[in-house]
């Protein structure tokens, strides 16, 4: 029988982020998933942050090279890689200069959201599902974990629904106490009918704000995990009365067995 393939895509993983409820689980959750026997591909955004010398970062060549097309603009695929020794694992880096290159994650020096958040969301889960499929790898499971995540259970299910690579894929939406402030950009939900979706798929972020980018990844993902011990209330109702397979806050001495359970009920 062949090993479950999980995929894991984050926002942040420690080191190469600042250590945080999200980064720590994107550290260590596909490492002890791993080591259960299972398959795995970790993914996250090459920030301008994250330190390329100390952690050893390096293009991928034969994975790069593709350009997205995001609100009528070209913007190159760059892809890279880095290696956690004693995890024994890879880290693959979504990259681009227009998008990556500044110092910061998602905000500036000031904490003020970056503007083209929704772009370089939009070019982040893209970016991970076109490496996918020049990896040829087919992920049994996808788990996402952040809100930056949020567009890949929507691409998943439409943009790539005749893929045969995720054809049998189930998603699992983790939601964080991460919250932005700053709403996204106005057009977001235009930018994203470009890529083969109907603008009435997407009008739960015709405001596109923290709450209703969850909502629209949660309602098309398989299943939703509660990922902070307190999320937003409307969040966590909206989730429950999905009648999708739901698992509750886990604490950090079980998270990792219960994800594992969690996984193999699919």
């Amino acid at each position: 029988m062949e090993k479950m393939k999980v995929l894991f895509i984050s926002q942040e993983i420690a080191p190469y982020l600042p250590e945080s409820e999200i980064s720590e689980i994107g550290r260590y959750l596909p490492q002890g998933i791993q080591e259960r026997g299972k398959e795995i591909r970790t993914f996250m955004p090459r920030f301008g942050c994250v330190n390329e010398r100390r952690n050893q970062l390096h293009e991928v060549i034969r994975l790069s090279g593709m350009n997205l097309v995001i609100n009528d603009n070209d913007h190159p695929l760059i892809i890279k890689v880095a290696s956690i020794q004693a995890a024994r694992m890879q880290v693959y880096f979504i990259d681009n200069e227009d998008y990556f290159q500044r110092k910061f994650a998602t905000t500036n020096d000031e904490g003020i959201e970056f503007e083209d958040n929704d772009e370089r969301a939009i070019f982040f889960a893209r970016g991970v599902l076109e490496t996918v499929i020049k990896l040829r790898w087919s992920p049994d499971i996808i788990h996402c974990h952040g809100w930056f995540t949020g567009m890949v259970p929507l691409f998943v299910k439409k943009t790539y629904k005749d893929n045969p690579l995720f054809a049998n894929a189930k998603i699992i939406y983790s939601v964080y106490n991460d919250q932005f402030n700053t709403p996204l950009n106005a057009n977001m939900a235009a930018k994203i009918a470009e890529d083969g979706i109907a603008i009435n798929e997407i009008s739960v972020i015709n405001e596109p704000n923290f709450v209703n980018l969850s909502k629209l990844a949660i309602d098309y993902s398989d299943a939703t995990i509660k990922g902070s011990e307190t999320i937003d209330e409307e969040l966590e109702k909206y989730m429950k009365e999905s009648k999708k397979p739901f698992l509750d806050y886990q604490s950090k001495e079980n998270y990792i067995d219960s994800f594992f359970d969690f996984y193999n009920t699919f």
